[in-house]
């Protein structure tokens, strides 16, 4: 039984290996080199997910719609951010995928460099890959080793999901006015003086 459940761990891990032959030359592929002449090296290693696919991703066609949920490609990005738009436009010519999480407050900028090591954008995963910065050719690579096609395959309804903050939005402070509103309601009422006390308006507390 535990020799079975090894056997399942093992073939549900999926790895991806960059590959240098001995002309130099790199490829990935989902093996190791198989020749001693060979530099292999894995890059990316991310357990499958479950079957259950996401409201998106449950629109793709059954291949695609595996390795979207083999390898999830976010992208991280900011507004009036060139190379942003940039990667964001090679991903939907491409016909990838992918979640965006926006970095715009000081929260969403802690956040992405606890995550990326990095406060630098765009930043992108695939499955566990980072990629730093946009540049067509290696993310292209790195999208194909982890089998994205080459040509999109995205139906002609499908819709992807917007983008969201990395962080969720601390809740607004109440306005003062409300405050001092609220106060007053819940003060107690003043109490009366008693007879023939000093007031401001009688100082010696003549009764009539």
């Amino acid at each position: 039984m535990i020799m079975a459940g090894l056997g399942l761990s093992a073939a549900q891990a999926q790895g991806i290996y960059k590959n240098v032959g001995p002309d130099g030359r790199v490829t990935f592929s989902d093996r190791p080199a198989a020749h001693a002449s060979q530099r292999s090296a894995s890059v990316m290693e991310t357990p499958a997910t479950p079957a259950s696919a996401s409201g998106a991703n449950a629109q793709l066609p059954y291949t695609l719609r595996q390795t979207a949920n083999r390898y999830p490609v976010v992208l991280y990005a900011a507004k009036d951010c060139q190379p942003c738009d940039d990667a964001r436009r090679f991903l939907q010519m491409r016909g990838i995928p992918y979640a965006e999480r926006l970095v715009d407050s000081a929260a969403d900028q802690s956040a992405l460099q606890k995550l990326s090591g990095r406060s630098s954008l765009p930043f992108a995963t695939i499955g566990q890959q980072h990629l730093h910065g946009f540049a067509e050719g290696s993310w292209s690579e790195y999208l194909a080793a982890a089998g994205y096609p080459a040509q999109s395959q995205l139906p002609a309804n499908y819709r992807p999901a917007p983008p969201t903050p990395l962080t969720k939005p601390a809740p607004a402070a109440p306005a003062p006015e409300k405050n001092a509103a609220k106060e007053a309601a819940t003060a107690p009422p003043a109490s009366s003086p008693p007879p023939g006390a000093p007031t401001p308006d009688n100082p010696a507390g003549l009764r009539f």
